[in-house]
């Protein structure tokens, strides 16, 4: 079984967070970006994440934890080009990859483990649902890598996931974190749960 890279979108500015969200303390005292990040390799320790440039502390905080580490100096482009300069340095491993945000502290690691599996069965696209909504991580087969690697913008993949519908497998859990971004400091307070 061939099992996919993972891949952690920790580039953005966090605009309107109105600081560094990623190095925000958790309520248990983890940061935010580094809580997503463990959850990620804890199941895919093969994983690369794409930070901003001079973002020393992330950086290092990801290379402690095992991740390759990619600086997207294009990050104000857009998601898409950290999703694209991801995909781009693990083209040639041909296994796939589930794309995860930093953040989203909350999704649990047995939500990732689901993914990851189903893309190594041979699933094309994958994503998990909750209550019917799809959350994050999205896992794409090794077929999407010339279409990742293309990708620039803000939208990230979701133009290839919404022309792709029905490929898409969508895999309940009860997980309401796959829903559950950070984009203010008032969302760090609330405690995960049904959305």
């Amino acid at each position: 079984m061939i099992y996919p890279i993972g891949v952690l979108l920790a580039a953005g500015s966090g605009a309107r967070f109105g600081s560094d969200k990623l190095l925000h303390p958790l309520p248990d005292g983890r940061l935010l970006g580094v809580a997503a990040a463990e959850n990620l390799i804890a199941v895919m320790p093969d994983s690369i994440a794409v930070v901003r440039p001079g973002d020393s502390v992330l950086d290092s905080a990801l290379r402690e934890l095992g991740y390759q580490v990619v600086v997207n100096a294009d990050h104000a482009s857009g998601i898409g080009s950290s999703l694209a300069l991801g995909v781009r340095a693990t083209l040639d491993r041909k296994r796939g990859w589930v794309v995860a945000l930093a953040d989203m502290p909350w999704i649990e690691p047995a939500t990732i483990r689901r993914v990851a599996d189903s893309v190594a069965h041979g699933a094309a696209l994958v994503a998990p649902g909750y209550r019917g909504r799809r959350g994050h991580p999205v896992g794409f087969s090794a077929d999407w890598g010339e279409r990742l690697a293309a990708l620039s913008g803000d939208a990230g993949a979701r133009h290839l996931l919404a022309s792709h519908r029905r490929e898409l497998q969508l895999l309940p859990v009860a997980d309401p974190g796959v829903l559950q971004d950070v984009d203010t400091p008032e969302e760090l307070l609330r405690i995960p749960g049904p959305v």
